[in-house]
Order: structure tokens, then C-alpha cells, then sequence
């Protein structure tokens, strides 16, 4: 019988946002430590010949590679975010739609399951496509 493993891996990253529109304290600049958690599925049988089935540490690299071109920078400056709102809604949806491109651009047989985006400990979005 065929399986399936799902594999997180988290990283973080520094950024500032202004939500345009925000009727509170989040239409000033900020910031935020983000922490992101990529969940990702693959096949019990494309293991390889010592059991795994991706690397933790090649996924990290991965994450880190798109959440790089967030760090310690302004989000509201970065396509797409220079024309929608940097909201974590979108980050993370964003963050979700690279990892993804970039899995399949590697030829990595994993697909994304959910994209977990922390604004800070006690707030979190997640976005899915499943």
C-alpha cells in the first residue's frame, strides 16, 4: 500500500509592512520577526535508496531562497507587494506560489500542502490550495 509523508521545515525572516486601508495601527510602518512553516507532501514511494524522500536541509535551502528576497526589507517596495496590499494573507500566499514554482522548476516531486505564516507568537495565517 502507497503512502504519503508530509515534511515542515520553519524559517524566519525580518521585513516591514504598511497596510494601506488598515482602520487601526497597521496602516503605519512596521515590522515584524516573521516565522514561516512550509508543509510539504510526497509519495511513500519516491523514497530514495536510504529512505528520503527530501532532505530537510535541501528544503530549508529552498524556503530560505524565496523568503530571502524578503529579508530586512521594506514589503510594500517588492513586486508583487508594490501593488497589493503586503497583508500575511498575501505574503503568504506569495510565499506558497514561489515554493512551489521553485520545487517543480528543481524537479523536486513534492507539492506544497500549506504555507504557515507567523506574524508574531500568537497570530498566524495559513494558506492552502488543497
Amino acid at each position: 500500500m502507497s503512502g504519503v509523508f508530509d515534511i515542515s521545515v520553519m524559517t524566519d525572516f525580518a521585513a516591514s509592512h504598511i497596510i494601506h486601508g488598515h482602520p487601526g495601527k497597521c496602516a503605519r510602518l512596521h515590522g515584524h520577526n516573521w516565522k514561516v512553516e512550509a508543509c510539504v507532501r510526497i509519495s511513500s514511494d519516491s523514497l530514495n535508496e536510504i529512505g528520503i524522500g527530501i532532505d530537510f536541509k535541501d528544503l530549508k535551502i529552498i524556503l530560505r531562497e524565496v523568503v530571502d528576497v524578503l529579508e530586512h526589507r521594506h514589503l510594500n517596495d517588492i513586486k508583487p507587494f508594490d501593488k497589493i496590499n503586503p497583508t500575511a494573507e498575501n505574503v503568504s500566499k506569495w510565499i506558497y506560489s514561489e515554493l512551489s514554482r521553485l520545487l517543480l522548476e528543481k524537479n523536486i516531486q513534492a507539492s506544497v500542502q500549506f504555507l504557515a505564516l507567523w506574524e508574531n507568537d500568537r497570530s498566524c495565517v495559513k494558506y492552502s490550495e488543497k
